[in-house]
């Protein structure tokens, strides 16, 4: 089935199941006829012995027809919507009177100008979760503190980062949280699966637990010291882990032309879904971008079969600056 998305305000997309395309009025200078109960030679018997004509009323006309273009999803509305009210543990909702609308997946569906296929596979993406039937996102702060709660236990039991046992991590951290949010933390940062004997274990990713430590360290400060960061960043994570700045692509910036170097929260999903309006915000940022900088910022823009080398073409002006590729916008920024 096919189904047309849309508010009022938004340009309407036709969705299949698992894919979404934009919808034009293309014009055709064949003029479309409708024939109730129409027969194609095909359907004719080929013996009829002798030829009738047959007269048919023509129902209505068209001379133009929707021509659809495979686009990308319009996600970005998804992660707003829920962060309207970020779920900040069992102990805050109770005193909170309901202010915001939560969501169902039906809600979503008939919000989110994407496939059903395409919006469930981003909830997975922004690590959202159902709590009583609506789709919520932890609030950072109380993610962090899972998070910390299970780097603590691996840490006091001597656990590898490659095998930690569900069944023990809810027994030591139900008195503290839900069951559910600590599975869910394990989840987030976590791969799972079964070993031998039937128990459930999950191997932690390391970048995704990196990242995430940065992303708190940074977001209380505009700008940091790069070499102080790096320094504090590798005390802060956990015991055996590695940082690296290839940790943080689409979230966070170094500034190599300020002095001492310096890096900043940059998040891609804070930026505009438009390709124009993306380009005009990055450039309002920085005004010259090298390749290897600007591709966590506009990879997600990259239609299907299109590279960032195209889109940097088609956006950007490019110009060498000390033996190295930039790229400036082809405007100007106000």
């Amino acid at each position: 089935s096919l189904v047309i998305r849309g508010e009022k305000d938004e340009q309407a997309v036709l969705c299949s199941k698992d894919k979404t395309y934009d919808m034009k009025i293309a014009d055709t200078s064949n003029m479309l006829l409708f024939i109730p109960g129409c027969n194609t030679p095909e359907q004719l018997k080929a013996d009829q012995a002798s030829c009738n004509i047959i007269y048919s009323e023509i129902a209505g006309f068209s001379n133009n027809y929707w021509e659809l273009r495979r686009c990308r999803p319009k996600l970005k509305k998804l992660r707003k919507l829920l962060m309207e009210d970020p779920y900040e543990g069992p102990d805050i909702q109770k005193d909170q009177t309901l202010t915001f609308s939560k969501y169902t997946t039906e809600d979503l569906l008939s919000l989110i100008q994407a496939s059903e296929e395409e919006i469930l596979h981003q909830l997975q993406v922004i690590d959202a979760c159902k709590i009583e039937g609506y789709w919520r996102i932890l609030d950072f702060d109380y993610a962090m503190k899972l998070l910390n709660h299970v780097t603590q236990l691996i840490d006091s039991e001597s656990w590898s980062f490659s095998k930690v046992p569900l069944r023990t991590c809810l027994e030591e951290l139900g008195s503290l949280e839900p069951t559910e949010m600590i599975e869910h933390i394990l989840l987030s940062y976590g791969r799972k699966y079964t070993d031998d004997a039937g128990e459930v274990y999950f191997e932690m990713h390391e970048d995704k637990i990196c990242r995430s430590i940065a992303q708190m360290l940074l977001q209380n400060a505009v700008k940091f010291n790069l070499s102080e960061f790096q320094e504090v960043w590798q005390q802060s994570v956990p015991e055996g882990m590695t940082t690296k700045l290839d940790q943080l692509k689409g979230l966070a910036l170094v500034d190599k032309s300020s002095r001492p170097e310096t890096i900043f929260l940059l998040k891609v999903e804070d930026l505009p879904e438009n390709n124009q309006e993306r380009f005009n915000s990055l450039f309002s940022v920085r005004e010259k971008w090298t390749e290897v900088d600007i591709t966590p910022y506009i990879q997600d823009l990259c239609a299907e079969k299109q590279t960032v080398g195209a889109l940097l073409t088609k956006y950007a002006r490019s110009s060498m600056q000390n033996g190295v590729k930039v790229y400036n916008s082809r405007r100007p920024i106000s």
